[in-house]
């Protein structure tokens, strides 16, 4: 007889554990109010499941340690920089590569080079640090992204989709002429963790070719991306995460990566890019604002545990692990009545904060209370992405009032079990039974760029 349904374990066994601090409710109530009721402000010692961010905090796999031990410090032409670049080149198709510290410092010298002043720059939703380098270049950031991304409960398979229309419309309104660029992110951070569809990803690269426009990609989570065409979209269920990533990889000009995420690493990144005379103006900003074009602040150790990290993140065992926990987080979730984005996304999933806390005003910001609570419960660390992280317009002074006001539960890759899932869903229906006890919460410092990071609040009474 056949077995239809087995269950699945991760791809790997444990070889290290870090032991972790356990903590009364008394002091985490006293360790939030310490931290203004913003988790980035928690020690982490003070934290019992840390899902704030996947953000290099992932764990590295035996072969990657291992290749730490091979690390080439040497300041000019470390021969780590040469595989890193070369694993570029392989598995991401883009010809040049320039390291940076991580993501933001690519975001940083791309936007100096590409944006000039009055600048519009659409996206498939803008995203905190990259949307702060292009206003500081000059431009105004413009979200192209399909209207179902806007949308918690729509079942859209592709919520990442630039809605081509309001791409042709800002054209038409300001010149193609005033856009540099095209920015799309593969599985889309704020809108949850959405993909972008291949089929949809050539009608960005068509459009930019016929009006003379380069497309730039931020490629920080393009395997999990690559991963939900394999499973969503016609054509692609025999091709493998590697050949798929590649396609996508190979449709744009530019990208910035973050590797801290899907490239498996504690730290580091990149700009790449197939254009000789953008990676010649990389190569004379990266001396500026990080290092020399050959390691850009990053030691060789760390660019021969991202090489390796690059080829391990395309394998279809563990991309399908790694969305496959996050799925199940999601769907224990639903089951439970929690209202989530859907459908689940690729690194996280994302709580809607607004149907939770109903009785709170967005100018309250639910999401960022309702972290506050989540960490009280049970001492998990999650993060807001809503209005607090949409910031504040710079014409008016007036909060940025998004209609996604979410909580996003993280995933770091290959470090937690099912069990601390089960923790995790469990916390979340007892602060949802609570919910009416939570109160809004109002700054008490605000600070000038990317508040969420360290900005404080305490709770609106009344």
């Amino acid at each position: 007889m056949t077995l239809q349904n087995r269950s699945w374990a991760e791809p790997y066994k444990i070889k290290m554990v870090e032991p972790l601090k356990m903590t009364t409710e008394a002091e985490r109530q006293a360790a939030i109010v310490e931290a203004g009721y913003n988790t980035f402000l928690l020690p982490s010692e003070d934290v019992y499941i840390d899902l704030l961010t996947d953000s290099g905090c992932g764990a590295m796999s035996d072969r990657q340690w291992a290749g730490m031990m091979a690390g080439d410090e040497a300041y000019a032409g470390s021969a780590n920089f040469y595989k890193m670049r070369d694993a570029v080149e392989e598995y991401y198709s883009y010809k040049y590569t320039v390291p940076t510290h991580q993501g933001r410092g690519a975001e940083n010298i791309l936007s100096q080079i590409l944006i000039a002043d009055g600048n519009y720059v659409p996206g498939n939703m803008y995203f905190t640090t990259t949307r702060l380098h292009q206003e500081l270049a000059g431009a105004t950031f413009v979200d192209v992204i399909v209207d179902e991304a806007h949308d918690p409960a729509s079942d859209y398979p592709f919520k990442g989709n630039v809605d081509i229309a309001k791409l042709e419309a800002l054209a038409k309104e300001v010149g193609a002429d005033k856009i540099p660029y095209v920015c799309i992110a593969t599985c889309v951070n704020m809108a949850g963790g959405q993909p972008i569809s291949m089929a949809n990803l050539k009608e960005v690269r068509a459009w930019c070719d016929a009006n003379n426009v380069l497309l730039v990609h931020d490629m920080t989570r393009v395997a999990e991306n690559a991963f939900f065409i394999q499973q969503r979209e016609d054509g692609y269920r025999e091709k493998s995460i590697r050949e798929i990533v590649y396609e996508l990889c190979d449709l744009t000009d530019a990208a910035t990566m973050s590797s801290k995420k899907d490239a498996l690493v504690n730290i580091g990144g990149f700009l790449a890019m197939n254009d000789d005379s953008i990676y010649e103006k990389a190569c004379n900003l990266v001396v500026v604002y990080e290092g020399l074009h050959t390691y850009g602040g990053m030691a060789g150790r760390d660019m021969e545990a991202l090489a390796i990290g690059i080829t391990e993140s395309v394998q279809d065992d563990h991309i399908s692990a790694r969305v496959g926990q996050v799925e199940y987080l999601g769907n224990k979730l639903k089951m439970m009545g929690v209202p989530i984005v859907n459908p689940i996304g690729g690194h996280a999933v994302f709580l809607d904060a607004r149907a939770i806390l109903p009785h709170i005003p967005q100018d309250q910001f639910p999401a960022q209370a309702l972290a506050a609570a989540l960490y009280v419960d049970a001492g998990v660390r999650v993060m807001e992405r809503g209005a607090v992280s949409a910031g504040r317009s710079k014409e008016t002074g007036e909060n940025f009032m998004p209609k996604l006001e979410l909580v996003r539960l993280t995933l770091p890759r290959r470090v937690y079990t099912q069990a601390h899932m089960d923790v995790v869903a469990e916390s979340v229906e007892r602060v949802m039974k609570q919910a009416s006890e939570i109160k809004g919460l109002k700054f008490t410092y605000e600070p000038e760029y990317l508040r969420f990071f360290r900005g404080k609040f305490e709770p609106v009474e009344g």
